[in-house]
């Protein structure tokens, strides 16, 4: 699903005015900067005046001592102007640079913590491509426009207003023509506003999915490799491409026709003034040095005026950026820590569901709630087991505790403490998960293993020790035989290990993090039979101090439990051992039989397996006999 795409009512100044708090510590490098270029424009605007000086003395040089004093006292100021502006110039940079790079950084952190601290259900709005556009692309635009267009952008307009003043210094007509003739560039630059801005924003967002159908193409490449869809992919995100380039052609012919007005006004300008400035000389209202002088300073406007439509649409693109990304901080954090949390002193692991109540946020009005009043008592220690049929809501009632999502309606306590209370650091040290589908980060096996405990030194003699435990419990000896053992790196996802190597290195790291409740949504189904049961073996000595809530897609997995709880239209409809519900609950049967039978076929696709590996074991080495003999 795509991100939402609001585009802010603010104007651009009070969008862009919404960057302050990160702003603020640098602004006066900035007014520095801004204080220089200034600098550098005033110093290139004397420039013409210097020469007018020039111009006169040479015109006005007796015989005698001849214009070389003129030339050369000219020459000597236009160098120390010269280099006066370059100076000013690098002032500009060196103020600049170096804080904007720091907003840029500031507003990365404050972004990736803002993603982090958000719910579940945010994430499963957006999709990973648009937040990693607005992570990278749009603050780096921000950095860009902070340290130079901004900048830019208002020097230039200082320096315009200013030099336009500076011409009426020669004779008023002049400078009533600059102004007029500059009258369809400020009208065309409104217009431009309004279409360019909608244009960038639309780009930005294409852009986003885009990269998003690159990602989903990168981390699904085996199955459209599988299923040799490589060609849909393709087309598919040519399609997206083209809208985008589409775009982007949009937003090139609205600068260049932003630019046709900058570009074309200006030689309007030129050609109407030096027909004015040729009739002022004849009517002896002005000389020759001091329409040189004019020219000199309209040449010097030149480029200011030319870089205001880049200038502002350069703007524009940071307005967007700054929308899109204030887009995600103003996302409401529905599941924070509480105003004044509760500790639990000492706790047990007893964990309740008392008339829970849980619907998506996308469910229609007269779907009732997915979880539909749930009424469940974990004693500490106990383990009891989640069964229902598919789609009956067993893994959504897993995220509840740990406050992936959050109850609609009723509550979830822990040691009698409604978990809402709970700061979200403490819960999460209580409460660990294992999910069906594991995910892994491109880090060592250590670092993946040893996530949930930052208590330890997970380099030291403690972490050690629990690193081993935790892998022997999940029967995930093979790490030792990777390249480097627990310090190898797994690789982005761990998709360089099998399904179900990830899925006992994800529960190694649910028993590393030594929590009082286990939740469990499947994480043994990648399992064979064999692993299964040593792993289930193991489980059983650590589970026997740990609350553990297991949802079971198998029967084997059932015998782990104490208790067993069945799920049925979003309520829980029958509790207890799993002896006493094959005898009073008919549904309960239908469930096993139905679990019994998946777990037969995958037995049988499992042992078909084998059957052929070592069928193809066996063929090669007849084959190599064979070729040996001959």
């Amino acid at each position: 699903m795509s991100a939402p795409s609001s585009s802010s009512s603010l104007s651009t100044p009070a969008a862009l005015w919404r960057l302050k708090p990160f702003v603020q510590p640098i602004i006066g490098r900035l007014i520095g900067g801004a204080l220089s270029a200034l600098g550098a424009a005033v110093i290139a605007l004397m420039i013409p005046i210097v020469l007018e000086q020039v111009v006169q003395g040479f015109a006005d040089a007796d015989a005698a001592a001849g214009p070389l004093p003129f030339v050369l006292a000219g020459a000597f100021a236009v160098l120390a102007l010269g280099l006066g502006e370059a100076a000013m110039v690098w002032l500009r940079r060196w103020f600049v640079l170096t804080p904007a790079t720091e907003v840029e950084y500031q507003m990365r952190a404050e972004l990736y913590s803002r993603l982090q601290g958000l719910p579940v259900a945010f994430h499963d709005r957006w999709q990973s491509g648009q937040l990693l556009s607005r992570m990278m692309q749009d603050i780096n635009i921000i950095r860009r426009w902070l340290a130079f267009g901004l900048i830019l952008l208002v020097v230039n307009i200082l320096t315009i207003m200013i030099g336009a003043v500076l011409l009426f210094r020669w004779h008023w007509l002049l400078g009533v023509i600059f102004l007029v003739t500059g009258m369809p560039m400020w009208i065309q630059g409104y217009l431009f506003e309004k279409r360019y801005g909608a244009l960038s924003r639309r780009s930005q967002d294409q852009a986003g999915d885009l990269a998003t159908s690159v990602e989903e193409s990168v981390h699904g490449i085996r199955v459209l490799k599988a299923f040799g869809r490589g060609k849909h992919a393709l087309s598919r995100f040519s399609r997206q491409a083209e809208t985008l380039r589409e775009t982007e052609l949009s937003k090139a012919r609205a600068v260049g026709e932003i630019w046709f007005w900058l570009d074309l006004m200006p030689q309007v300008a030129f050609g109407v003034s030096l027909i004015a400035g040729i009739w002022l000389i004849a009517n002896g209202a002005i000389d020759v040095p001091q329409l040189f002088a004019f020219f000199a300073m309209a040449t010097v406007l030149r480029w200011p005026i030319e870089s205001i439509g880049f200038l502002f649409s350069f703007m524009l693109d940071a307005r967007t950026a700054t929308d899109r990304v204030f887009e995600i901080f103003q996302e409401e954090n529905t599941i924070a820590d509480p105003a004044h949390p509760v500790r639990i002193a000492e706790p047990r692991g007893a964990l309740a569901f008392e008339g829970a109540h849980f619907r998506y946020q996308d469910a229609g009005p007269a779907e009732r709630d997915l979880l539909d009043g749930i009424d469940l008592v974990l004693r500490p220690g106990e383990t009891m087991a989640l069964v229902g049929l598919t789609g009956s809501g067993k893994t959504t009632l897993t995220t509840l505790p740990a406050r992936l999502y959050d109850v609609t309606g009723g509550r979830v306590t822990l040691d009698g403490v409604d978990v809402r209370d709970l700061e979200l650091s403490e819960l999460r040290r209580h409460v660990a998960m294992a999910f069906e589908d594991a995910t892994l980060f491109s880090a060592s096996v250590r670092e993946n293993v040893l996530l949930g405990r930052a208590d330890l030194d997970i380099h030291g003699e403690e972490g050690e020790r629990v690193l081993r435990e935790a892998l022997q419990v999940a029967q995930a000896g093979f790490v030792d035989a990777l390249p480097d053992g627990v310090e190898t790196i797994i690789g982005e996802e761990g998709l360089s290990l099998s399904g179900g190597q990830r899925q006992r290195l994800a529960l190694a790291r649910a028993v590393a993090a030594d929590p009082k409740v286990l939740v469990l949504d499947d994480p043994l189904s990648a399992l064979d039979v064999d692993t299964e049961a040593l792993v289930e073996e193991a489980l059983r000595h650590v589970l026997a101090d740990t609350t553990a809530l297991v949802v079971a897609h198998r029967p084997s997995t059932v015998a782990l439990a104490d208790r067993v709880a069945l799920l049925e239209k979003g309520r829980i409809s029958a509790v207890g051992t799993h002896s006493e519900l094959l005898a009073r609950s008919a549904h309960y049967r239908h469930v096993i039989s139905s679990l019994a039978a998946e777990q037969a076929e995958q037995t049988a696709r499992t042992g078909a397996i084998d059957i052929i590996t070592d069928a193809s074991a066996g063929s090669a080495t007849q084959m190599n006999d064979e070729e040996v003999q001959a």
